[in-house]
């Protein structure tokens, strides 16, 4: 029997009050109250409220090196992230922090040594927190090894977005559920008009439902207009997870999970019948 109900994840921008270029609070909290043991979440939004908050406390923002300021912005914003997970989780619930780089998932004994981890966490009381490891990683070092891996003939993880590393978890511990939750209410046709969202994209079969989704990422990457790729790329990495029999559901953070679990709200559904 699998322990684990789902696989979550959020981006940056949904836990941000773009107005003021603060944190959203309100998604933490209303996250925070629905996360549960069986559940496993992927964070994004260390590295942009490690920004913000360093602009908050100097009042300018780091210059030099892209990659280092992307280290040091990550390392300040990794403890305020867990923080404000730690804040509102329920207090009986114990919360622990993963952070993982493309190494994890591309070495069989490190991938199983994760796995190992996720699946004991329900039977622990456990809610495991999950990061790309950005303050320890950079470009040279990361396509050096990538190298190394791709001269193996086997399926290369990159791991530098956290869509890819959702889906590459919610494959690995076979979750029947993977939540992406975005600053929009799914995959739009149009980014700049909500009533074109696509509210499924489900097949009979594993063919039918990866032709599915590739028409639907050809529609993505011809189009010219804004935003347009960060739909394509969300559907490029769960194209595996959804076809092996994962629900996958695309929607608005501020819906929360039970929402979107239940049909309660708009979003974006990709799957088998």
């Amino acid at each position: 029997m699998n322990d684990i109900q789902l696989v979550g994840k959020i981006g940056s921008m949904a836990l941000i009050r773009k107005d003021d270029d603060d944190i959203d609070y309100n998604i933490f909290s209303h996250i925070g109250h629905e996360l549960k043991p069986g559940m496993i979440w992927i964070s994004s939004g260390a590295t942009e409220i490690g920004r913000l908050d360093y602009i908050k406390r100097n009042g300018f923002e780091l210059e030099g090196d892209m990659e280092e300021i992307k280290a040091d912005y990550a390392t300040q914003g990794q403890q305020i992230l867990m923080e404000n997970y730690r804040r509102f989780i329920h207090p009986n619930y114990s919360v622990r922090q993963l952070l993982v780089e493309h190494t994890h998932f591309n070495d069989e004994l490190k991938r199983k040594h994760i796995l190992n981890f996720l699946k004991r966490s329900p039977s622990q009381n456990a809610i495991p927190i999950v990061n790309y490891n950005d303050p320890v990683s950079f470009e040279e070092n990361r396509r050096m090894e990538l190298s190394h891996f791709s001269k193996k003939g086997e399926k290369i993880v990159e791991c530098i977005d956290n869509d890819e590393t959702a889906a590459i978890i919610a494959e690995l511990v076979n979750a029947p559920l993977l939540i992406i939750l975005t600053s929009v209410e799914g995959i739009l046709k149009d980014p700049n008009d909500k009533d074109t969202l696509i509210e499924e994209i489900m097949a009979d079969d594993e063919e039918s439902l990866l032709r599915r989704i590739d028409e639907t990422i050809a529609y993505c990457n011809g189009s010219s207009r804004q935003g347009a790729g960060g739909a394509a790329a969300k559907l490029k990495y769960i194209k595996d997870v959804a076809a092996k029999g994962t629900m996958v559901i695309i929607g608005h953070a501020k819906y929360g999970i039970n929402k979107l679990i239940n049909g309660e709200a708009r979003c974006t559904r990709i799957g088998l019948k």
